[in-house]
């Protein structure tokens, strides 16, 4: 039996100059893309003590080691033989240490992380105001390691700096001299590697991945997708993070991505891009393709590898397309979802966005037709709830009936199909109404009511604001300007004998009222508050 993995030792240096050239790629194939600084401050001390601070997970690169063409801006001097599939934290931390480089946060800020040390007391710190001011710390580590350092000018300055503050014996400035060295040497640290083949699929890597790792984290198929990406096309996994960095950040001076509905991350929308460009939503077989990989004789082709990257590069191209996206928004604002906490599924808004640019980008639908299908469209997908469970499988189904459609009649005759077969006459009856009698903190069914409010251009209850208005994007106050108001408040409906959580927060019991009325009404019972809040209006506006 092949042996699937080779053990190899790798001193850090080796391992920081290895990525530097791009032998090994270094993709954030883990979520979040690095830790926080005390983390990497304590796999600093873990290697000063000489502790093991676990294996590296590297697998061959397929096809990279060929020396051949890739898509790529990034200046590379060569492919990366080894991708990172477990230790990518580790190694982002030490590297962007070792190097002095910025990295990019979960939150898409960039950053630098700084480790201080104090010689004297071999303690590493994240810098702090007091330790800022303090002689006795190396301020940043990183020094260490850039080029043209020259240990005793840094060490004897240093000294020179802190007698400067105070007295110190000779033991100490020994010490000092000692104890920077050995976090300079730090670059001789040995780490341990696995080495798997390139031969194994990306299902047994992930599964050795699991069975090693003592957290149990699944890799999925998009940490895959984007992990080639960063090896071959690193300008288009660039451009998905600026996409989604963009879309978190207000910005008056030119267009952007930001909104109030949904804040993606670089795996959603490279799932439309997929789904756009293959038709595809089961991203496995996507992964395959994109390596290079003939699915019929299982053979790698560097060819066949850049003709995909190119149908991926077309469709992200089209999928990050801002005038595309917001017009895209505008057809869930349509359908009454103005906000995105009023949304139960995220992974709704990205796939229903793969079916308005299969619209806009294959079909050519004139656009208002096509905003109208696709408000009808995102309201049914969301109250059935119809990418929840497994939104992967029902996508893949659904983009299976588009495979073979060839025009915009077409593609709306399918989605409509759907549609009518979802909303029934039994959906309306007896699916909703049993839906609406149930309690749930985050229903569809209650999130279609407020859309619904919205398109209806209905007021609050009690209220001579519309909801449209009281739920406007953008509002944030200490206070929502709406809250959802008990019809039959709950100490009301307890003294009735009535406790169950199930009878007393049904949905059919909620109602949106203004939150200064919510606090006025209290717990009293419907037969008192009623009547003082419907004299603010005239009977004519009542019957209305």
């Amino acid at each position: 039996m092949a042996t699937l993995f080779r053990e190899v030792s790798y001193p850090l240096q080796s391992l920081v100059n290895e990525i530097d050239i791009g032998a090994i790629g270094l993709p954030d194939i883990q979520r979040p893309f690095v830790w926080k600084d005390t983390k990497v401050r304590e796999l600093f001390d873990s290697m000063y003590k000489g502790y093991p601070v676990g294996y590296l997970l590297l697998w061959a690169s397929a096809g990279a080691s060929d020396g051949s063409n890739v898509i790529s801006t990034d200046g590379k001097q060569r492919h990366p033989n080894l991708l990172i599939v477990d230790g990518q934290q580790r190694l982002t931390s030490l590297y962007a240490v070792m190097r002095g480089k910025k990295i990019i946060r979960d939150n898409f800020k960039e950053g630098r992380i700084t480790i201080s040390f104090k010689p004297l007391e071999e303690k590493f710190e994240i810098p702090n105001a007091a330790s800022k001011r303090s002689a006795e710390y190396v301020q940043d580590i990183s020094v260490l390691w850039q080029p043209g350092f020259v240990m005793y000018q840094f060490v004897d300055g240093f000294i020179r700096k802190l007698e400067e503050s105070r007295t110190l014996a000779d033991d100490e400035k020994t010490k000092i001299w000692d104890t920077i060295q050995k976090v300079k040497n730090l670059e001789h640290y040995s780490f341990s590697a696995l080495e798997l083949s390139a031969s194994i699929s990306e299902e047994q890597v992930s599964d050795i991945f699991v069975r090693i790792n003592s957290q149990g984290q699944k890799l999925n198929q998009a940490d895959f997708i984007l992990t080639l990406m960063s090896v071959f096309w690193d300008e288009g996994r660039t451009k998905l993070e600026e996409f989604c960095r963009a879309s978190r950040v207000p910005n008056l001076e030119e267009p952007s991505s930001f909104n109030y509905i949904i804040t993606p991350s670089p795996d959603q929308m490279l799932r439309v891009s997929v789904g756009l460009g293959f038709k595809r939503a089961v991203l496995k077989y996507v992964y395959n393709i994109l390596r290079g990989k003939d699915l019929e004789t299982g053979e790698y082709s560097t060819e066949k590898r850049e003709s995909q990257f190119g149908v991926l590069k077309t469709a992200n191209t089209k999928t990050l397309n801002l005038t595309n996206w917001h017009e895209y928004l505008k057809c869930l604002k349509q359908s009454g979802y103005i906000r995105g906490d009023i949304v139960s599924s995220k992974a709704t808004i990205i796939y229903v966005y793969i079916m308005f640019l299969i619209g806009r980008e294959d079909y050519r639908m004139d656009l208002h037709e096509l905003r109208r299908l696709i408000a009808k469209w995102f309201f049914m997908c969301t109250v059935t709830g119809r990418y929840t469970g497994s939104p992967e499988s029902q996508m893949e189904f659904d983009l299976s009936h588009l495979r073979n459609v060839s025009t915009a009649d077409e593609f709306k005759s399918v989605l409509l199909s759907f549609i009518t077969t979802k909303f029934t006459d039994d959906f309306w009856k007896i699916a909703l109404p049993d839906d609406l009698a149930t309690s749930s903190a985050k229903s569809p069914s209650m999130y279609a009511y407020f859309a619904s409010l919205n398109i209806l251009d209905a007021y609050g209850l009690f209220s001579r604001l519309k909801v449209s208005s009281l739920l406007q994007e953008g509002l944030r106050a200490k206070v929502s300007p709406l809250e959802i108001h008990h019809l039959f408040p709950k100490a009301f409906l307890n003294q009735q004998g009535i406790d169950e959580q199930q009878q007393t927060n049904q949905i059919a019991n909620f109602a949106l009222v203004e939150w200064a009325d919510n606090k006025g009404i209290s717990d009293r019972s419907p037969a008192e508050y009623l009547p003082e809040y419907l004299s603010r209006f005239s009977a004519e506006e009542i019957t209305q």
